[in-house]
Order: structure tokens, then sequence, then C-alpha cells
């Protein structure tokens, strides 16, 4: 058995039911899962151990929404200032460039970024596949992430209809039906794990109303379902798309989605932006989900979504920072920030208040993801977290609320430690699980290469 003991944390801000923290305690994980929560924990073997001293200790954050492989075509200068259609058709002939390599180590960066700043678990939206490259671009994916040992829902994306169907994408990098559906089911069968504690899960996830047919839509819920597995697409995201819907479906983009079988508690949407009061009714109702992306949002000029309006009607809501291409950074306790500023802007000064900004990065995503054992440091579930310490400078005068200091202020949001599944994987703010420095140096090979290309 694997034991890893933290001692005597400053603060253990659990995000449980009852919102418990607690002060000097010890952290014991054992096989990855949380054995103990208490003081001055002793008489065990141990395999590591963490002082906590002066450590403020949160839940692992677990991101909804993310496309890794744009962090390969981030602040390109021609698409710093467009909106959402003119941003795709810009970068499509950049991403149909795409190889395995590129898929392998855009993943591997992200996922590092991700880690560094206390993110545990993510999914990631992968939906280019161009033509002449191999269809396991996925597999490259789950290898990245097996490799530097982060929790991972691979959503298997798709785009089925081009511009000469009337969609958005061109045909470099759109698949038949037939060969989406059958790699879908590869996948599930392949590498989905329902267990509890399981690092890989996929997710059925076609692009987005513009870039895929109805058929697939429809056929691609039914799949989902008859393994049991979530499904996750682009909504209500930019009014362009709201005229797209009305102009070919002659609905707005829920009732479209509705027609076809996505929604319920096993469907999230990515933005939800434009949402209308009898929608939000709908979401609801059904317990229907949203990632919410806030930078991505305001960098793309697309709205806002309305996050306040949403947990009071009991909507599951996550937080998220899509792709790295419209964001520009893979960065969870930036997403939280940002969420806490922008609604106190829309909503009013109590709209947001920062453990509800955590809470939507913990809690409120794993709910999004169908998970009961990560969001929260409780006995019984896995052992992610992350741990900051509050002798910091960007901390110092600011001690009162760990929580309020962790989205308020600080001088870096590069974490001390990251710990997923009970392994250390960022350690004193290294990853040690990959040469850092050489990925940095194939991720600017690679990024300039297709994009020169």
């Amino acid at each position: 058995m694997a034991r890893l003991l933290i001692s005597n944390l400053k603060e253990i801000i659990t995000m449980d039911d009852q919102r418990r923290r607690f002060t000097g305690y010890d952290l014991l994980i054992e096989d990855g899962v949380i054995t103990r929560i208490e003081p001055e924990i002793t008489a065990i073997d141990i395999d590591e151990f963490i002082d906590g001293t002066d450590m403020w200790a949160f839940p692992g954050l677990i991101n909804t929404h993310h496309h890794m492989y744009q962090t390969l075509t981030r602040n390109i200068p021609q698409v710093q200032d467009v909106e959402l259609f003119d941003w795709l058709q810009y970068l499509y002939p950049i991403w149909s460039k795409l190889t395995p390599e590129a898929v392998y180590t855009s993943t591997l960066l992200a996922q590092a970024e991700l880690l560094r700043t206390g993110c545990t678990t993510s999914s990631d939206h992968f939906y280019v596949f161009p033509k002449g490259q191999p269809t396991t671009l996925i597999d490259e994916q789950i290898s990245a992430a097996r490799k530097i040992g982060m929790r991972f829902h691979a959503a298997r994306g798709s785009m089925s209809r081009s511009q000469k169907d009337g969609g958005l994408p061109p045909d470099s990098v759109v698949q038949t039906p037939d060969e989406i559906l059958k790699d879908c089911q590869r996948l599930i069968e392949e590498y989905h794990n329902p267990d509890k504690g399981s690092m890989v899960q996929i997710v059925l996830a076609p692009c987005s109303p513009f870039s895929v047919t109805t058929d697939l839509l429809r056929e691609t819920a039914i799949l989902a379902r008859e393994y049991g597995v979530h499904c996750h697409t682009h909504l209500c995201e930019t009014i362009d798309e709201e005229n797209y819907c009305i102009e070919m479906h002659d609905m707005r983009p829920l009732a479209y989605m509705e027609s076809v079988g996505w929604i319920g508690s096993d469907i999230w949407y990515a933005h939800g932006i434009h949402f209308n009061d009898e929608e939000l009714k709908i979401l609801a109702e059904t317990k229907t989900g949203v990632a919410h992306c806030p930078v991505s949002n305001q960098k793309l000029a697309s709205g806002i979504a309305r996050v306040p309006e949403m947990l009071k009607l009991d909507i599951p809501v996550g937080l998220a920072v899509d792709g790295s291409a419209s964001n520009d950074s893979s960065n969870m306790i930036a997403e939280m920030r940002a969420a806490f500023l922008i609604h106190r802007v829309t909503s009013g000064i109590t709209s947001m208040p920062a453990e509800t900004a955590l809470y939507l990065a913990t809690r409120g995503s794993a709910k999004l993801l169908g998970r009961d054992d990560i969001g929260s440091l409780e006995i019984g579930k896995m052992g992610d977290l992350f741990m900051v310490s509050s002798q910091r400078i960007g901390f110092a005068g600011g001690q009162l609320d760990p929580v309020s200091a962790l989205i308020h202020c600080g001088d870096s949001q590069v974490v001390d430690y990251t710990i997923v599944n009970g392994q250390i994987v960022v350690d004193h703010g290294i990853i040690n699980t990959i040469d850092e420095e050489r990925l940095v140096v194939d991720q600017n090979r690679i990024s300039q290469q297709i994009i020169e290309g």
C-alpha cells in the first residue's frame, strides 16, 4: 500500500457539503484515496512525506472544456481582434496540418500548464482530424495524460458538415459519420473506465451545430447512452451560431439540440451564453450542464453567461479555460479570478463570492463530468489536491481567508505542490514526470512548423 502523509497543514479547504476547513490538521492518502484527515497522524509506515507547515491545501481543480492542441496556435496576431467565426476560418487551415506528434506534444504542454496551476483533472474536446493523418489522435492524448499523470476525460470530437454542405470547417478537417461513430465506439471499448478513481474516461463530443450533421448528433447520443458515457458540445456561444440554427433548422440552438436527444444530466454544453429565460428553466428541469469559460468569452467578445442565475436555478455549472488559442492560457486559478470579477460587474457585488468561484472549479465541475469521487477533500475521495505556501510575497498581509487570497492576491499562480491520485506530480512548482525544458523546445518547433507551413 502506497502512503503519502501531509502534516500540519496551515488550513485544509475541503469544499465538502458543509464547506468545512481544518487548521493544523494532517492528511493521509493511501493507494490514491484520502483515508484520514485529523491532527497528528502517527504510528504508521509512510512512503512519502510533505511538511505542510504554512501551506494551504485545496481540492484539485477540474477543467471541463479545453482544446489542448490550440496551445500550438496561441497569440497569433491575425486573430487577436476577431470574433469566433472569423477566428475559426483563419485557424482551420493551420490546424489541418496537425500530426500525431503535434497532438501528443500540445496535449502534454497544456496539461503541464494546468497541473502547475492546481488543476488535477481535465476534459479535452479534440475535434480536428486532418485528412491523411492517422485517426488515432485521441490515443496520443491519452498517452500524454498517462505520461504526465493527469486525470483525463478525453472528449472525442467530430466534424462532419464541411463548407460544401453548409458548415463552417473546410473539407480537409471533416470525417464521415461512419468513420466518427466507429472510432467513438473503439475508444470507449479500449479506454473508458467508469470505476471510482478512474484516470481515463471517454466523452462523445460533436463539435457544434454548425460543423456536424443532424443525423450524427442523434446517432452520437444514442451510442453514448448505450455505453453509459457523457456527451459534450459547444452551444449558445455566439449570436452567429444562434442565427445559423434558426436559418438552417428553423429552431434556436437549444431547441435544435433537444430535438436530437441532446438534453439531460449526461449532457453538458460549453459556454451557454445566449440562453433565454425559458431555456434556463429547461436546463434546470433536465439537469443539463454548462461549462463556463469567462476568459475566452471576454476575449472573443462572445458575451457573458448568466451563471449567477444558473446557480440559483440549480443548473449544473462548472468552470473551464476553453482553447488556448482563445484564452490564451491553461490556468484554472486565473479562470476563477475572471469568473469572480466579471459577474460582480454584470450581476452585483454579492453575485460571485470567492468560495463560489472555487465551487465552480471543483464540486461544480466534478458534477458536469459525472463524478462524485473528486472535487472535495474528504475521507473516501481521491487524493487530488494542490498546495500553496501562505508565506509568499503576494499573500503577505492577506492571511485571513485562503480562498480569497488564492483568487484575489498573489504574485504567481504556479502552485507549490499538485497531487493526483496520491502521486506528487508538481513538486515546488516543477513537474517531476516530464522534462519541462525539452517540452518547451518541442512545442515551439512544432508550432513554428504548422504556422509557417
